[in-house]
């Protein structure tokens, strides 16, 4: 009898352990730009509330070094407004270079009261794009505060090699602009960095081995292919995920990679890729994950 219960209590105990290690990642895409203005605090404390285990940012430069929370290295048409109230042109965007403003310039836009055509349950709001230290701060007070669990950063830096010395530092320079901010905030193991330049992914696996890596893919660019440009195999393989196929996920576990495509915000969708076996999902709607 002592030997039967034994055999149980350790089947279902390794049953759970394998049910934890298999916990899909849920990451809320710039917070929950479905929601609230991208990339802002509010959007992010959004993301915590819809039980998001992951917050996915992008982060710039500004001409006096901070680093900033950003999708685009410049004051977007399809979001922002001036100081003066009226919004940012598409014809003068790309002049207002965030990369030749200081942080209290940035910060003197609103980046979202206007809302965003794209995402029409977005509440509109004014708020401005944050510092990713203050960001990190409120976020890890927000979970103190509420006595949630940790969760994950999954920080692209919005680097190309166009933008070099036009938009953002070179690639050095811009890592460990970034690194030195992150380091000071949270341990390795909660955050990520992930990014589409894989010069920047190159520069961190050589200068930080200890950080974990993500590989940003956008077109069809296979996994091997992906591998083989980096020149090593990341933590992470991150698609655009009309572009995965089932045995892209297969071939990534074989090879010791996580599988977490972006940006996932149909129900659908989500449920076939989880069929496939994916680790993660990036969404804009972290409120339509819930249950997954």
């Amino acid at each position: 009898m002592f030997y039967k219960k034994t055999v149980f209590f350790l089947f279902s105990f390794f049953l759970a352990q394998s049910a934890f290690s298999q916990q899909l990642d849920i990451q809320g895409h710039r917070g929950a730009r479905g929601l609230l203005p991208e990339n802002t605090i509010p959007a992010f404390i959004r993301a915590l509330e819809e039980g998001v285990t992951t917050l996915e940012l992008d982060v710039v430069i500004t001409k006096d070094k901070q680093v900033v929370i950003s999708h685009e290295p410049y004051m977007s048409a399809d979001i922002c407004s001036k100081p003066n109230g009226e919004a940012v042109s598409k014809s003068e965007a790309h002049e207002l270079n965030i990369y030749r403003m200081t942080y209290e310039e940035v910060a003197s836009f609103d980046c979202g009261s206007r809302g965003n055509a794209r995402f029409p349950q977005q509440e509109q709001m004014k708020v401005a794009k944050p510092l990713l230290r203050e960001m990190i701060r409120t976020v890890e007070n927000y979970l103190k505060k509420n006595n949630l669990p940790p969760v994950m950063y999954n920080i692209e830096l919005k680097s190309s090699p166009k933008g070099d010395g036009i938009s953002h530092p070179q690639v050095s320079e811009f890592a460990d602009l970034v690194q030195q901010v992150i380091a000071q905030e949270l341990p390795e193991s909660r955050y990520t960095i992930q990014c589409f330049d894989f010069r920047v992914l190159k520069y961190y696996h050589e200068k930080y081995p200890r950080v974990t890596l993500v590989a940003l893919v956008s077109n069809a660019r296979r996994v091997e292919a992906t591998v083989e440009t980096l020149g090593f195999t990341p933590a992470i393989y991150s698609p655009n995920h009309t572009f995965l196929r089932k045995k892209d996920v297969e071939l990534s576990h074989s090879l010791g990679m996580k599988v977490v495509p972006w940006t996932v915000n149909d129900r659908e969708r989500m449920e076939k890729l989880v069929e496939w076996g994916v680790d993660g999902i990036i969404t804009d709607y972290p409120d339509r994950a819930k249950g997954l």
